[in-house]
């Protein structure tokens, strides 16, 4: 589980000092707008209240606890889940990108009471007019290599990817 507890740490922070260094740093928050490398990068200043696209957004405060609490079930019941399971490196990994990427967006949801979003990017003639940040990433790359390499075969047997590593 080191493995898995290291992941989520370096994810955490990577997530933190990010947000801090382009929201607070670069003054993201009033700006607004910084083009980086425009239309590929460009950091816009967006506070998701919901969840993913900001679905369930809500100015209720009541939303923004229940959207940590069940953060920070999830993310307890991911680490359990792994350790149960014995499981192998990757989805240790994948456990860590989750977990540090799900305690990322709570802490912002208890400072600022919404989660910080700011990388937006663009490409080939397609606008994307949502914004994200390295918690989205990792939360979603996170749940992908839980699919991926986790569970086993139809004995109940872990699968290759799924054995310890």
């Amino acid at each position: 589980m080191r493995i898995a507890a290291t992941t989520a740490a370096a994810i955490f922070v990577l997530d933190q000092v990010s947000k801090y260094a382009i929201v607070q740093g670069l003054n993201l928050i009033e700006r607004g707008v910084i083009d980086v490398l425009p239309p590929f990068l460009t950091f816009r200043m967006a506070w998701n209240r919901g969840i993913n696209f900001g679905l369930f957004a809500n100015d209720a405060d009541f939303m923004r606890w229940v959207l940590v609490a069940v953060a920070l079930v999830i993310s307890g019941w991911v680490w359990l889940w792994i350790r149960r399971e014995n499981a192998g490196r990757w989805a240790q990994i994948s456990a860590g990108l989750l977990i540090g990427g799900a305690l990322g967006n709570v802490i912002d949801r208890i400072v600022y009471g919404a989660v910080a979003d700011f990388l937006n990017m663009s490409c080939c003639g397609i606008e994307n007019p949502y914004a994200f940040n390295v918690a989205d990433i990792s939360i979603f790359a996170g749940a992908l290599g839980l699919i991926l390499f986790t569970g086993g075969d139809a004995k109940g047997k872990p699968g290759k990817a799924g054995r310890r590593s």
